[in-house]
Order: C-alpha cells, then sequence, then structure tokens
C-alpha cells in the first residue's frame, strides 16, 4: 500500500493533544497584573488631582499637605499591588483601581466639608478617613496574604455565625454600646468607636454560603408544587424565618432599618442563587413586606421614615423632630448641581445633616452633578458585575455563593443608599461603600475586596481541558 494512502488512517488514529489552562495562559498573570497596575496609576492620578480641585475651589490656593497624605495611601495600594503580583497573580485587574478611586473620591469629598468648618488634624473627619483608610489596606493586605484558598472558610461556618451573632448583639451591652443618631449600632472604647454589624455582614456572608452548600438539596428538592412553582416544606422554612426574626430584631431593638434589609437581602439572594428556587424569593419579598408593614404601625422611628418618604414637602414633616429637613436638603443639593455641578469645592453641602457619611453621594452630586453622579454608579456596577462574573466563574459552591454574597452586599448597599437619599425608598441610614466617612464601613469593604481577590485568582487557577 503506497504511504500517501495509509496518512490519512494515521491521521485519524492520532489521539487528540490536550493541555490545560494555566499552560496555555503563561503570560496572563503579568498581562493582568500590568493592567491593574496602569489603572491604579490613573485611579491615583485622579484622587491627587480631586484634592488640589477641591483645594483650589475652597480655598483658592494648594495645601501639600493633605497631598502627601493621599501619596501615602497610593504607596499602601501599590504595595497591595505588589503583594498581589507573589501571592495571587491571576487576581481581577479591575477590582482594586475601582476601591481606590471611590475610596479618594470619598476623601476628596470629606475634606472639602471640613475645609469649610475649619476642622484639621484629628478633629477633622478627612484626616481620620485617610488613617482608616491606611488601616483598612492592611487588613486587604493581609487577607490577601494569609488566606491563600478560601475553601478554608468553609470548615469555620458556624464559628462566622456565631462570632456574627456576637458582633450584632454587642450594642446592646451596657458600658460600651452607643447610640448615635438615634440607632444603637456602635460600641465606644475609650476615644474609639466602631460599628461590629460592618463586620457581621461579612460573617454572615461566610456563614450562609457554607449552610447553604450543605442544607440545598433539603431546600431545593423537597416540596409540593403550587401554581406552576415548587413551594418548601413547613419544616424547611426554619432558616428563612430564622433570619427574618434577626432581621427584625435588629430593626426593633437596635433601631437599625438597613442592616435588618441588608441581612434579610443578603440570605434571599444567596438562598435563590443555591436553590434557583423563584418560591424562596416570593415568600421573602412577602415577609419583607410583611415587616415593613408592621413596622411601619407598631415603631415610631420607622412610622417617621414612612411620612419622611411619602410626604416630604409637606410643613409638618418638614419642620418636625427627624423631620425630612435632611431629605429636602438632599434633594436640593442634588437639583442644585445639575448636570455637571457647581465644581469641586465650590458647592454648598454642609447645608445637608451629615453630609460626609449618610449624605455623602448629595454632597458630590451637588459639585459633581449628574454626570459624575454616574460615573460613579458605573464603577459600582462593574464593581459587581465583575464579583457575580468571578461567582458564576468558579466550580466549587462555596466560593460562587460567597463571591455572589460579597457582591451583591455592595450592590444591595449601594441601592439602599442611593435610593434613601433620592427618595426612591424610605431612608434608612447606611453608608455608601468606600465613600462614606466611617472606619468601620471601610474596613469591612476593603476586606470584601481583598476576599473576591483571591476567590477570583482561585478561579483562573482551576485547570480547564482543552482539545485541540
Amino acid at each position: 500500500m503506497p504511504a500517501d494512502s495509509r496518512a490519512p488512517e494515521r491521521a485519524q488514529a492520532r489521539p487528540a493533544r490536550t493541555t490545560t489552562g494555566p499552560v496555555k495562559r503563561l503570560h496572563l498573570p503579568a498581562k493582568l497584573r500590568n493592567l491593574e497596575l496602569f489603572l491604579l496609576v490613573i485611579a491615583c492620578g485622579i484622587n491627587a488631582a480631586a484634592i488640589v480641585l477641591v483645594q483650589l475651589g475652597a480655598l483658592g490656593h494648594v495645601d501639600l499637605t493633605l497631598v502627601y497624605l493621599g501619596a501615602g495611601l497610593s504607596a499602601l495600594v501599590v504595595g497591595t499591588h505588589i503583594a498581589l503580583r507573589f501571592v495571587a497573580p491571576q487576581a481581577d485587574p479591575f477590582l482594586l483601581p475601582i476601591a481606590t478611586l471611590l475610596n479618594g473620591i470619598g476623601i476628596a469629598e470629606i475634606y472639602r466639608i471640613d475645609i469649610h468648618y475649619g476642622d484639621s488634624g484629628w478633629d477633622s473627619a478627612g484626616i481620620k478617613q485617610i488613617v482608616w483608610s491606611a488601616i483598612a489596606i492592611v487588613c486587604a493586605i493581609l487577607v490577601v496574604v494569609v488566606i491563600r484558598n478560601h475553601r478554608i472558610l468553609q470548615r469555620y461556618t458556624y464559628l462566622f455565625g456565631f462570632a456574627a451573632l456576637v458582633l450584632l448583639l454587642l450594642p446592646m451591652l451596657p458600658g460600651i454600646g452607643k447610640e448615635i443618631y438615634g440607632a444603637r449600632v456602635w460600641i465606644g472604647i475609650g476615644p474609639f468607636s466602631f460599628q461590629p454589624g460592618e463586620i457581621a455582614k461579612l460573617c454572615l456572608a461566610v456563614f450562609f454560603a457554607g449552610y447553604l452548600v450543605q442544607a440545598r438539596d433539603s431546600l431545593s428538592m423537597v416540596g409540593k408544587k403550587f401554581l406552576g412553582m415548587r413551594f418548601p416544606r413547613a419544616r424547611d422554612l426554619g432558616p428563612i424565618l430564622i433570619v427574618w426574626l434577626m432581621s427584625m430584631a435588629v430593626i426593633v431593638f437596635q433601631r437599625d432599618l438597613g442592616t435588618g434589609l441588608l441581612i434579610f437581602g443578603l440570605f434571599l439572594v444567596m438562598l435563590y442563587v443555591a436553590t434557583a428556587r423563584i418560591s424562596w424569593v416570593i415568600l421573602g419579598l412577602l415577609l419583607i413586606v410583611g415587616g415593613a408593614v408592621v413596622a411601619s404601625q407598631v415603631l415610631p422611628y420607622v412610622h417617621d421614615r414612612f411620612a419622611n418618604w411619602l410626604s416630604p414637602f409637606s410643613k409638618g414633616v418638614y419642620d418636625a423632630q427627624g423631620g425630612s429637613f435632611q431629605l429636602v436638603q438632599g434633594l436640593f443639593g442634588l437639583a442644585h448641581g445639575g448636570l455637571i455641578g457647581t465644581g469641586l469645592g465650590q458647592g454648598q453641602p454642609w447645608i445637608t445633616p451629615v453630609a460626609q457619611s449618610d449624605y455623602i453621594i448629595a454632597s458630590l452630586g451637588e459639585e459633581l452633578g449628574l454626570a459624575g453622579l454616574f460615573a460613579l454608579f458605573a464603577l459600582y456596577l462593574i464593581f459587581a458585575a465583575r464579583g457575580l462574573r468571578i461567582g458564576f466563574a468558579g466550580q466549587d459552591d462555596f466560593g460562587k455563593l460567597l463571591a455572589v454574597g460579597l457582591s451583591f452586599t455592595v450592590a444591595l448597599q449601594c441601592f439602599i443608599v442611593i435610593g434613601g437619599v433620592t427618595r426612591v425608598i424610605p431612608l434608612t441610614g447606611l453608608t455608601t461603600p468606600f465613600l462614606a466617612a466611617g472606619g468601620s464601613s471601610l474596613v469591612a469593604n476593603w476586606i470584601i475586596v481583598a476576599l473576591l481577590l483571591r476567590l477570583s485568582d482561585t478561579v483562573r487557577n482551576q485547570p480547564r481541558l482543552v482539545v485541540s
């Protein structure tokens, strides 16, 4: 037989060549980290320009003291980038620059309000925000370096659940619990205060992910059909009822509507992702609506929040103690900013009470305008989308649920805060992630960034079989 006639047979008999994903993507880590460094340089440049513009607009000259402090933060962020090159080289390249840019813009606006009040040194919220930002970034570096495999967290599922419960109860303890603006969600030790509920939401995300991995089969496969949907058995309703009662307890005893909504919304979304049953969502929404109706009728402060939301321009509501003055002034500030804003340092954001924390969005909306707010919202959207992408690209159920839970926490918190400021929903009192003044919120959100970076590196390191 001629040699050329046997060639097709040999070609058919030759086995398919296989290679793994990491071998084929040999240069991917360097490209990802180089892209991250490029974006970090842009983010740090924008943050420095924002501080300079605030000083020129409000003072008429440049004071390099705050610029130097901002440069120190930039050095810490670059240190985080260097750590990622060694311990998580394939981590997502967008999360760190987005968090850096949002954090820096928040510092610039907080500093702008300090200028009006004449605050300086440790008495100024801007300096405190820089110090807390440094602490938060160091915590993020430690999380990335220490936690080399996110699956280790699953071993301590119930320990994280217990820690979350303790953290939520700490503000109720006499002696260390503090009530600020009517909500008892703070603990104070000497001159320092901290909001443990911010860390509790991280512990709850880990606990929910670990628990739902274990109980997913019974929660998703068993039940009776009604109207084309399979609803869970009564015995399986325990978890969602317990979380609902815990959320209501936070609302009733700590007078913290925002944290209660955040906890229940986080569990509901993770439950849906774990089971893919729309019936859980329907039951959860019914519990939310029912709880809101009862709370608005029974709890005076919740009733006042609804009254401020429904009739903010009513004279009686506007002039009342704890009335809609703050909400209306925030809306006026947004209207004053218009499309392109007054310019950094040239608005009057201090007119709105608590402009540097709860109402930082109204402050930025006045000076950056609607266009600037849309840019910030786009950053949050990209952040949440990257987190969800990390979750759904993962192959282990625990990592998938944890990534979805963490990214949804940021997205839901943004919706609750921005919706309250713009009068889409009643005001709750949560802080805007990365932007608003508050050390506990910064630490919690930077840890979320670190965990998502670790999860994204794990996802990209998973071997994939490529047939050629």
